[in-house]
């Protein structure tokens, strides 16, 4: 241990300024892509999350200091016995100093307690040092994500999509919230890390907006039948902190035995008219490389490029 170094848990009702403080100290460093300052009401809807657990965020602090930050996460509706490392960051003064090797073994201390088998670090910006950081800690890289980006000046059209869709736009109430539900956990189900999201928690994902403040759905529809499905998002923290119109692609999905007909090309092309509609001049999405639908290939059609690449790395506790 690093003398004067103390790693202590986080008390909720009491420390979320302090991690709202740490993580925008620290991931300023992301300056040149989506990040902007968090605020108390993302620390709000975060603790909404049905999947919310405080108990595994914990704070470094050097002699008395905050310096560091991490959520070792466990997902109790899981059944796989995999844990999660979110949120690991060293405030830029006090890196290369060990101090997050101590929280991540903190973290893996964490969750082996809890009896998870294997840890997950997720979305580690490829061109950063958190690659090699994870990789000299005997983590093993399993995963590459993209984040993809598309101008909205000239949206493409006749390039193979189903014409006779229909799209409406999703209402916020309980009917519509569980046919998105089914929708999503069928569409889903093949994906890397899936696991079938409950109804609460894809209500507080439609109501509370987490990611973008500014959120609709729209379902596509077959002789009356959802066959599939597309979200937008705006935040509009960002677009003033930035000054950039970037809006979001938050999630698509085409049930499977529709793919490759050109329902998903439908459906995207729908989605980046509506953001074009709200003043948006830019669109970004993530997309699982790996994707068994490969969802790349689609995003490509339509006009988007990798703009950045992330990483996932897995560890054996």
């Amino acid at each position: 241990m690093i003398e004067g170094l103390k790693i202590r848990r986080f008390i909720k009702g009491k420390d979320e300024s302090l991690w709202l403080e740490i993580w925008n100290a620290a991931f300023k460093d992301y300056e040149d892509e989506d990040f902007r300052p968090q605020t108390m009401k993302d620390m709000e809807i975060r603790e909404k999350d049905p999947t919310f657990d405080p108990h595994g965020m914990f704070f470094a602090e050097l002699n008395a200091k905050p310096v560091g930050m991490v959520n070792a996460f466990v997902d109790k509706k899981r059944k796989e016995k995999k844990g999660f490392i979110h949120s690991l960051c060293v405030l830029p003064e006090f890196r290369r100093k060990g101090i997050g090797q101590e929280l991540v073994n903190k973290a893996l201390r964490s969750l082996k307690d809890r009896g998870m088998e294997t840890a997950e670090a997720e979305w580690v910006r490829g061109d950063k040092p958190a690659c090699k950081f994870f990789e000299s800690m005997g983590f093993s890289l399993i995963r590459v994500q993209s984040d993809m980006g598309a101008e909205l000046g000239k949206i493409l059209s006749n390039i193979g999509e189903y014409k006779g869709l229909k799209i409406r736009l999703m209402e916020k109430n309980l009917e519509d919230i569980k046919l998105l539900n089914r929708l999503v956990n069928e569409t889903f189900k093949e994906h890397f890390d899936f696991r079938a999201a409950t109804v609460e928690e894809t209500k507080w994902w439609v109501l509370e907006k987490p990611w973008t403040d500014i959120a609709d759905f729209y379902f596509g529809y077959l002789d009356d039948e959802a066959v599939g499905f597309v979200g937008v998002g705006i935040d509009s923290k960002f677009v003033v902190h930035r000054g950039i119109k970037r809006g979001w692609i938050n999630t698509i999905g085409v049930l499977k035995f529709l793919r490759r007909k050109g329902v998903g090309t439908a459906l995207i092309l729908h989605g980046m008219k509506d953001l074009k509609s709200r003043g948006m001049t830019e669109v970004y999405l993530g997309v699982d490389d790996s994707n068994p639908t490969k969802a790349i290939e689609l995003y490509k059609k339509v006009g988007f490029k990798v703009v950045h690449k992330y990483l996932t790395y897995l560890k054996k506790i």
